[in-house]
């Protein structure tokens, strides 16, 4: 096992670390060792006690290797680490996902190419309902974050994040979805630069849409498989959604810096109902993935 060294600064928000008061080092939990064991993307499917679980995607690309894990999260006890089997032909690079409202064990998870797989969960297996292509991707695109939250007036709004990089700012896309026909409304778009990290940058990693149209969005930088990698989460702006579905995103371009984490590559962010708190995983590439909870939620 690699040990890496973690501190969090706060900017802003209090963030909890398990038994401990606000401002003290976060218990990361290790969830698996290796370059195949890291979350790129995660979502609560439930909560028993102290106990949440939540169904993680992982970004691999070879046959044989796993694109679903559950993780029963406790803070301050080792997961609960279960495969979980994909039926059917594997997808490649799976990044994000996240829980139709409204539908029990149902998700969207997205690969990186901007393919979105409409899923459910039966126990240990998922089976694929429906796929499809979000609208106006870009070939040369590389979409990390994907939301979905149920927004008011009847509708579901969806969010999708472009990662960008050092060079290029990242690109947030909006638009209200129709669960029925996994149909797409009107879009709008606004691009995103994090202040933080400043190097190797991923400038969305994953984004998190609030039933209140908060957008939290994680950075990231990357310098390689062995890091060392840093991360922060940002207040990055607002959707909303008018009466006859029109979406607006209003994106900052002084966004509020909510926490600091090194030595961890963020590309997860889930939220618990009604809640303040989420879970954040990690994408630590050779050194594996891990998880921890946090204070960032809009409920």
């Amino acid at each position: 096992m690699i040990k890496k060294a973690f501190s969090v600064a706060l900017v802003g928000a209090a963030f909890l670390a398990p038994s401990a008061t606000a401002g003290a080092a976060q218990g990361w939990q290790r969830v698996g060792d290796g370059i195949t064991a890291g979350l790129s993307g995660i979502v609560v499917d439930g909560r028993h006690g102290d106990t949440v679980d939540t169904l993680a995607v992982r970004d691999n690309k070879k046959p044989g290797e796993n694109r679903l894990v559950a993780v029963a999260y406790r803070p301050g006890a080792a997961p609960r680490v279960t495969p979980v089997t994909w039926r059917g032909t594997l997808p490649v690079d799976l990044e994000a996902i996240d829980a139709v409202p409204g539908r029990a064990h149902e998700y969207v998870a997205l690969a990186s190419d901007g393919t979105a797989y409409r899923i459910q969960r039966e126990n240990t297996t998922v089976r694929v309902l429906r796929t499809f292509r979000l609208p106006g991707v870009s070939p040369d695109g590389n979409y990390e974050g994907f939301s979905l939250a149920a927004v008011g007036h009847g509708k579901i709004a969806a969010v999708w994040a472009d990662r960008g990089s050092s060079d290029h700012p990242g690109k947030l896309t909006a638009a209200e979805w129709n669960p029925a026909t996994n149909a797409f409304g009107p879009r709008d778009s606004a691009k995103f630069r994090a202040p933080y990290p400043k190097k190797d940058v991923r400038q969305i990693s994953d984004v998190k849409l609030s039933a209140e149209g908060a957008l939290t969005v994680s950075s990231t930088s990357d310098p390689g498989d062995d890091g060392p990698f840093d991360s922060a989460l940002y207040a990055a702006g607002h959707l909303s959604v008018g009466t006859h579905g029109a979406v607006r995103l209003k994106v900052s371009d002084t966004p509020k810096r909510l926490a600091t984490f090194s030595g961890h590559k963020i590309e997860a962010l889930a939220c618990l109902p009604k809640s303040h708190k989420g879970v954040l995983g990690s994408d630590d590439e050779n050194a594996g993935g891990s998880i921890t909870e946090a204070t960032f939620c809009h409920p």
